[in-house]
Order: structure tokens, then C-alpha cells, then sequence
């Protein structure tokens, strides 16, 4: 074989040397962290870990902790998948995105390690391994990790947490986790180690994950019990057991801040409140209800792709439309929307459709990707679902942003969702692939 040499090579040769893009579990790959040196108890310089998990809110949560612990002056490594435009956007130190450079040494010191080895590894596995390699030759205090899938066989459960959070527990993913929230909960909560601090961010705890957390002797910080949020016009209030914060106003969900917050107070860093609240005030996460005025037109990007994920982003959405026709009542809507064939479509659709939002018209196209859903399937679900729909279907994401760009108006709002790949694809089309917050 011919080494790679480009980011886009080695990517190419990751995704295609072994059987299946998802393989779960840890056998194959615990030979391999050894040999890279990245699992924490062989590491000299041994960092603070938080480990994320959940159904929605990973990347928000996750984005608000390494904020915070950098503001502390840590330096902090950040884990997230998938990505938008860059690989690189994937690994972060102390909110920047990792360099090609060193990305490719972690490429080659990894394939050095599973050749060696006499395994083969998934892209995630390859990919992630790569991830903790440069946390470990950069010596990282902190490593803040999002867990890809589940979290009991997933890659990033090698690395034993010092803290733990479950963002929520929705049905995803169910031909690897399961068809049931206990199910699901179960493999989430493999995160889970003995006597740990975990935040737990939803009120419905399933029996599965209060059973770990019983069996693990672990130390549950429960919303709704243990920590609770409120929001004002331009504020909001943290309250738990020994304080109440008013603090400012993040740039994504106030659960998944409540959540980063929780973990951050449990943790053993020395973090100030000074530290939280510039946290919050300049933690960034692009896709998620992710507002950006584009050719004099308001765009939102969301990659909410599942029931839970629609109602965060209906829950920012409603009160933000509300105010802009308030201001502007003569703006209208448009829906830029894409999904995977694999997510549950309809009960996406039918969630919105509860609404009764004056959607103008939806721009349809076909993701890039092969587990795309059809255009002629999307368009008969909006019809199923949203029978009096406005729909332009095209052969692409570009064709269809390229559709909204001719027909809004300076006054109309421009909601993009459905998937990482709609976010991604749609912010290429709109030449923002060199946007900083993307790359």
C-alpha cells in the first residue's frame, strides 16, 4: 500500500479497510490504546476526564465544558463527531481545530499501531485513537470526550471518566442500541465507573441507569432533583443544593448548560464562577440553532435529526419566530431539510406538523450520502404528514439552497435541519466552508 498523504487520503483509506463503518465493541481495539500509549492509567501525565453521552445535547454539552475548563486556564482537549465541513473541527485544543499536520502523524502513528497489532479497526476507531494520540503527545489536562454511539462498546469508553454525563435517553439508533428507552439506557450507562460523579439531564430516569448507577456505587446528580434551571428575558438562573447563579445567556440549549454546569460544580478542577460565565458567554457550536445573517437573509442551521432533537430546536425556534413576526409580520418561512433514510422521518414530520407554522415552502434535496433518503420518499412524507405543503424537491442540498437563495426576501427566516450532512453540505453550497466556526 501506498502511505497517504493528504487528510483526504487517509480518511478515503480509513473508511475503507475494514468490514463495516459501526463495528461496537472494545476487543479489537484495547490492543491497539495500548500499544498508542493513550489509555489513562499508562499516561505520565494523567489528564481529568469527562465523558458525554446522551441521545441529544453531546455536542453542546460537551462545547460548554471545554469552554469553561479553558476560561480556567486548563488546557483542554475536546472530542466531538460527526462533523460539519473539516474532519478537523472533530478535534479541538482549547477550542481550536486540530492542524493537518499533526493529524497525519496521528493517522500514521495509529495504522503503525494496528498493523502491528494484527487488527482491523472501524473509521471511528481509527479516528478516535488518532484523537487521544494528540491529546497524549500534547499533554492535555483535560479531556472532554463525546461518546459516538451509545457508550458501553463505543471506542471512547476506553478511556476511563473521572466524570460522567447522561445528557438524556431517546430512541436513536435502535438497530445498534435497542428499540426501548431501557434498552437504550443501558448501553449509555456503560459510561459508568465505580464510585463516579454522574449527571443525569432529563426528569424520566429509566430503571436500567438508575440500576448501574445503584451497582456502581456512583454519585447521581439528577435534573429535576439534584440541580434545576429558569429562564428570564436576559438571563437565566442555576440553582442546586449550595447555590444559585444568575448567569448570562449561552448560545445553545439551557438543559445541556444546566448539564455542563452540573459536571463542572462535581468536578475536582479549581474552577471560579468568573470561569462559568465567560464560558458561557463564548462557547460556540455550529448547527445548533445556529443563527447567522447570510446574504442579508436570516439562516438557522440545526442538526436536529430525531424527535428529541426537533423539540429542542422547536423550542428555541417557536418564541424566535414569534418575536420576528412580531417585528416583521410580513416575513415568511422556508425549510431547507434533508434526513438520512435510517432516522425515524415521519415522527420528525409529524412533530413539526403539530406546530401549524406558516411554512412558505420546503427547498428538498438529496443528502450526498449513502444512506440518504430519495427525494421522491422525502416528498411523500411532507405530503403524508404536511398535506398542504409547498415543496421544491431537487437532486442536492446545493440545489435546494440555491432554490431558497432565489425565492426569500431580505424580511424571511430560512430554517436548515435534518442532519449533520443537510448542515454540512448546505453551508458548502453557501460558501462557508472557510467559516471559522465550521472548519
Amino acid at each position: 500500500m501506498n502511505t497517504p498523504q493528504t487528510i483526504s487520503e487517509w480518511l478515503n483509506y480509513m473508511g475503507n479497510i475494514h468490514v463495516s463503518a459501526i463495528d461496537m465493541g472494545l476487543d479489537r481495539v484495547l490492543p491497539v490504546a495500548q500499544a498508542l500509549g493513550v489509555l489513562k492509567d499508562d499516561l505520565p501525565h494523567r489528564p481529568y476526564v469527562f465523558t458525554v453521552a446522551g441521545t441529544n445535547g453531546k455536542g453542546s454539552t460537551t462545547a460548554l465544558i471545554s469552554e469553561i475548563c479553558t476560561q480556567a486556564g486548563y488546557k483542554t482537549a475536546l472530542y466531538q463527531s460527526p462533523h460539519l465541513v473539516s474532519f478537523n473541527e472533530r478535534i479541538k485544543i482549547n477550542g481550536t481545530d486540530i492542524n493537518d499536520e499533526l493529524l497525519i502523524k496521528a493517522f500514521n502513528a495509529c495504522e503503525k499501531a494496528r498493523t502491528d497489532c494484527h487488527v482491523s479497526l472501524s473509521f471511528f476507531e481509527m479516528t478516535t485513537l488518532s484523537a487521544f494520540w494528540i491529546f497524549k503527545e500534547l499533554k492535555c489536562d483535560v479531556w472532554v470526550l463525546e461518546i459516538g454511539l451509545g457508550g458501553r462498546l463505543d471506542v471512547v469508553n476506553i478511556i476511563n471518566p473521572d466524570i460522567g454525563v447522561i445528557t438524556n435517553i431517546g430512541i436513536d439508533h435502535i438497530e445498534w442500541l435497542g428499540d426501548d428507552r431501557e434498552k437504550i439506557g443501558f448501553e449509555k450507562a456503560g459510561i459508568i465507573r465505580d464510585d463516579m460523579p454522574v449527571i443525569y439531564g432529563e426528569h424520566d430516569m429509566p430503571n436500567s441507569v438508575s440500576q448501574i448507577i445503584h451497582d456502581k456505587n456512583a454519585k447521581c446528580y439528577h435534573y429535576g432533583r439534584d440541580f434545576i434551571y429558569q429562564a428570564h428575558d436576559k438571563y437565566w438562573i442555576y440553582a442546586n443544593g449550595a447555590m444559585t447563579l444568575d448567569l448570562p445567556k449561552p448560545n445553545i440549549a439551557l438543559i445541556n448548560a444546566s448539564n455542563a454546569i452540573s459536571a463542572i460544580l462535581a468536578s475536582k478542577l479549581t474552577i471560579g464562577i468568573n470561569d462559568i460565565e465567560n464560558g458561557l458567554k463564548n462557547v460556540k457550536l455550529s448547527g445548533r440553532f445556529d443563527k447567522r445573517m447570510i446574504n442579508n437573509k436570516q439562516w438557522i442551521f440545526d442538526v436536529g435529526h430525531n424527535t428529541h432533537g426537533i423539540q429542542f430546536l422547536m423550542d428555541l425556534f417557536i418564541p424566535f419566530w414569534q418575536t420576528v413576526k412580531d417585528n416583521r409580520p410580513t416575513a415568511k418561512l422556508h425549510f431547507v431539510f434533508s434526513m438520512l433514510a435510517d432516522k425515524d422521518i415521519d415522527d420528525v414530520l409529524a412533530f413539526i406538523g403539530a406546530f401549524d407554522l406558516p411554512i412558505c415552502a420546503w427547498h428538498i434535496g438529496k443528502i450526498d450520502n449513502v444512506r440518504a433518503v430519495t427525494v421522491d420518499e422525502l416528498h411523500t412524507k411532507i405530503a403524508t404528514h404536511l398535506p398542504n405543503s409547498t415543496v421544491y424537491a431537487h437532486d442536492s442540498i446545493a440545489q435546494a439552497v440555491a432554490s431558497v437563495e432565489t425565492q426569500a426576501g431580505h424580511d424571511d427566516v430560512i430554517l436548515c435541519f435534518g442532519s449533520f450532512h443537510t448542515i454540512g453540505e448546505s453551508l458548502i453550497a453557501l460558501g462557508l466552508a472557510n467559516d471559522p466556526r465550521t472548519l
